[in-house]
């Protein structure tokens, strides 16, 4: 696995609407292979915030206390497309090799 896939599949997951952490970890898990803990997502969304790529927000939550919502900022939305192209060339270069005949 690529580094950094795990940052650029929370950016895709916040492309289109805002998320708490617990939420994020919940919706890679039904991804097949994207199992993480919230100590692996809470850091990873301290370095994004930090390197100004997500925002966040506290917001009242229906049952129990407030949630940080996160969601990509422009810069957040400019690095989610670069990886996009990379990743479309990484896929194509491993299905060259991949679907080579031996």
């Amino acid at each position: 696995m690529r580094r950094g896939t795990l940052q650029y599949c929370v950016l895709a997951l916040l492309a289109n609407e805002e998320r708490y952490g617990f939420d994020l970890v919940r919706a890679l898990a039904e991804l097949d292979g994207m199992v993480t803990s919230e100590g692996t997502i809470y850091p990873l969304l301290s370095r994004l915030r930090r390197d100004g790529l997500v925002d966040s927000s506290w917001q009242e939550s229906p049952a129990g206390p407030p949630r940080r919502y996160y969601r990509l900022t422009a810069s957040g939305r400019a690095a989610l497309e670069g990886f996009r192209l990379e990743w479309r060339r990484f896929r194509d270069a491993v299905d060259h090799f991949v679907d080579r005949k031996a």
